[in-house]
């Protein structure tokens, strides 16, 4: 059995929680997918020792049908580098992160690296559409999306936020300590290959 096996069954039972909180009627029933909710709260709490109220509210705070959540990573090069963004514990990533409500795709890619790099940007392709659980460590009690896009820098400069320290440009072979919950070297190095080929079919998985 999967060391992770546990979480896959923490996952449904939110999931199965969510739809039924959403759509239930009957107060009985309310009550009781309330307590499988709270119950899958306490299975991640009581495996990773992260307090039970932070995972409640991290992990139990949406309604509705469950789906998984966007994130989009800008890939930007100049001179046959890559811009990175310093986030605030060192490590590097890719410019980007939620997709925010009434935000696409391309908008949301281009705020993030306005908000995070100081850089105007235009979104021009999509490089890949993945599932962060087959790509990313560690791995999160809800589904996520990534979408890398590859970008050009209109203008812009940096500008001090509360998020990022600063942006560098780096070559494959020089890649600093990475956000690897972000962003791999394997993402980075798929970023550069859709750089580098005249074409580029979307990976997906």
């Amino acid at each position: 059995m999967s060391e992770d096996k546990w979480l896959d069954w923490a996952m449904e039972l939110q999931s199965i929680a969510q739809s039924g909180l959403f759509y239930c009627k009957d107060n009985y029933d309310i009550e009781r997918f309330e307590r499988i909710r709270e119950i899958s709260a306490e299975m991640i709490s009581g495996q990773t020792k992260v307090p039970y109220e932070k995972v409640y509210h991290l992990f139990c705070n949406e309604i509705g049908y469950q789906t998984p959540k966007l994130d989009t990573r800008a890939a930007i090069f100049k001179e046959n580098k890559i811009l990175l963004v310093e986030e605030n514990n060192g490590t590097w990533s890719l410019p980007g992160g939620w997709v925010d409500l009434f935000e696409s795709i391309k908008s949301n890619t281009e705020k993030e690296v306005r908000e995070e790099a100081g850089l105007e940007v235009e979104a021009k392709k999509i490089i890949a559409v993945q599932d962060r659980d087959k790509h990313n460590l560690p791995r999160y009690a809800y589904g996520i999306c990534k979408v890398f896009v590859l970008c050009d820098i209109i203008g812009g400069a940096f500008k001090e936020n509360i998020e990022t320290l600063g942006f560098s440009f780096f070559t494959l072979d020089e890649l600093p300590e990475l956000a690897a919950e972000k962003n791999t070297v394997e993402q980075i190095e798929m970023c550069f290959q859709a750089f580098q080929a005249e074409q580029w079919d979307t990976i997906f998985d």
